[in-house]
Order: structure tokens, then C-alpha cells, then sequence
């Protein structure tokens, strides 16, 4: 059977709006695209976006795969994806939206390893002061995006497989939540909404059998969900789930991330997270997605 795409242009074409910190990986994830056959559009004069937008809509089979980056170097940053957005939607096609950022202390290391100047450097005083005023200036655009990424710890290859998840994943009809397991040595993940702590329950890395195994391993999984807390763990994250999804949703929020985290991300968390998953798609809670964020890691950095 042939699919959408086939016969609808407008469900074939993807444009994506680029957006996020200064340092947090946008020309990495900009190469990225471009070798995916993506057309790359960076940092285009304010005046030009909705010439952009046209070009975009008037030969949609030129140009079918369109990424457009844009942040604080546009000066109003917020009032730029605005016209852009705007641009875009009113001609038919709806932009998939992707933030990138990462915690402070790494972004301050990249700005010092690659010696390159941050945009607000000279406003703010100083790279840190810069951070900060960047974010305060990005957070609408962060609020409204589709996909949150915090690059801090993931390798090339792990940020390629998240940003292709992305944009192959289809849009979201109704309230999306998203579910990520993570280990709590490696930081919080900085996308999460709600965040709730596994280390309560018995960890299977003291079993010699499931050490080297992941949650994902019916072993481990048996060994975790099989703990009497666990379903109290469980029931009590669904309950508030099944309360706060409306909540958010009357309030026009069209998403929710959960953070399910434990010691290193690899047992317990990833374990919850997947069974969590199956209770809300059973209850039809609407699309939900599910990123194992610290599952690649090596054993060597679990130690």
C-alpha cells in the first residue's frame, strides 16, 4: 500500500527551524542535515525569511528537505522565528521545530576549547553572563519547540541518532510525552518536565548476572518490576500523570517530558520508563516516545 506521502507534497515536504544556544551543537546538527539531504539555511537576515518561506512553498519538490537556523545572532531572536513560523504557516507548511542546549559548565568548556567569542559576549561582560542572557532570550522559542535536545554528554553519533529520530519520527496529533531514562552521574536531563528518582528500589547491578545487562533484558526487567515498590512506584507516577495531562493540556501546553532516572541509567530507570510507556499507550494517553538516553554509554564510565 502506497504511503501519505506519495500522493500528498505537503506531508512529503519537511522544513525544520534550527534553534538553540550558542555551543550547543547547531553546526554539528546542521552538517548532519545537510548530508541528509537537507537544504541548510543559516543565519538569514530577518528580511529574508519570508522570501525563504516563499521559495519554500512555491517549488516544494526543489525543495522538500529545508532547514533553517536560527538564533540570537538575528538580534531578536523570538520576533525572527515568529516571522518565520508564521511565514511558513501560512502557507501550508508546518516547520518541525528543534532546540539544542547543554549545561552551562560544558558550554563554557567548548567556548574555551574552540576559543570562539559567544555572540552576547560583549553585551554580557563575560561567557557565563552570556549563557544566561541567551537563554532568557531563547526560552520562547524553547517553549514552543517540538524537540529539546541537551547535548552536553552525547557523542556525534549519539546526537546524529537523536536528531534523525526526530525528524523521522511523524508529528504528534494530540498531547505527546516523552519519557527518558537516565543515570543521575550524569546529570539531569535539562529537557525534562517532571522528574522522578528510581534509586529507591533494589538495583540489579549488584547481581553479577544482570550487571551487564540492561533494562531492556527480560532478566532485569523481572528483577525490577518484580519489587513490590515498583508497582507503588509505578501506579504513583501513572495517577499523576492521568491528572496532570489535562491540566497541561487545558493550559495549551502540547507536551510533557518525564524523567525516570537511577545510578547509571542502564537498570531500573530504563526499566520504568518502558513499562510506564505500556501503561500510558494502553490508556490511550495519546503518542507516546520513549529515549534511553544514557543506554550507550560505556561500562567503563558506569564504574
Amino acid at each position: 500500500m502506497a504511503s501519505d506521502e506519495a500522493h500528498d507534497p505537503l506531508a512529503a515536504q519537511r522544513v525544520v527551524i534550527l534553534s538553540g544556544l550558542s555551543g550547543g551543537g547547531k553546526t554539528a546538527v546542521a552538517k548532519l542535515l545537510e548530508d541528509a539531504g537537507y537544504s541548510v539555511a543559516d543565519n538569514v537576515p530577518v528580511e529574508l525569511l519570508v522570501g525563504l518561506a516563499e521559495l519554500a512553498a512555491e517549488d516544494r519538490d526543489r525543495f522538500s528537505r529545508v532547514a533553517i537556523v536560527l538564533d540570537v545572532r538575528a538580534g531578536d531572536a523570538e520576533a525572527a522565528y515568529r516571522a518565520m513560523r508564521g511565514a511558513l504557516e501560512g502557507r501550508g507548511i508546518r516547520p518541525r521545530v528543534v532546540f539544542l542546549e547543554a549545561r552551562d559548565d560544558v558550554l563554557i568548556r567548548r567556548f574555551s576549547e574552540t576559543r570562539h567569542r559567544h555572540p552576547l559576549d560583549a553585551a554580557a561582560g563575560d561567557v557565563a553572563g552570556a549563557i544566561a542572557e541567551e537563554r532568557r532570550r531563547l526560552e520562547p522559542i524553547r517553549a514552543e519547540a517540538d524537540a529539546v535536545i541537551d547535548t552536553s554528554d552525547l557523542s556525534l553519533r549519539q546526537l546524529r541518532d537523536r536528531v534523525i529520530g526526530e525528524l523521522s519520527a511523524e508529528t504528534p496529533r494530540g498531547f505527546e510525552i516523552r519519557l527518558i531514562s537516565f543515570g543521575y552521574k550524569f546529570g539531569l536531563p535539562l529537557e525534562a518536565d517532571l522528574v522522578f528518582d528510581a534509586r529507591l528500589l533494589r538495583n540489579p547491578y549488584y547481581v553479577r548476572e544482570l550487571r551487564d545487562q540492561s533494562g531492556l533484558s527480560a532478566p532485569v526487567r523481572e528483577f525490577v518490576l518484580g519489587q513490590p515498590d515498583a508497582t507503588r512506584f509505578l501506579d504513583a507516577i501513572d495517577d499523576l500523570l492521568a491528572f496532570a495531562v489535562p491540566a497541561y493540556a487545558d493550559e495549551g501546553k502540547t507536551r510533557l517530558t518525564v524523567a525516570v532516572g537511577c545510578t547509571g541509567g542502564l537498570h531500573r530507570s530504563i526499566a520504568l520508563a518502558e513499562a510506564l510507556a505500556e501503561r500510558l499507550r494502553a490508556r490511550g494517553a495519546g503518542p507516546v516516545r520513549v529515549v534511553h538516553r544514557d543506554l550507550a554509554r560505556p561500562a567503563a564510565d558506569r564504574m
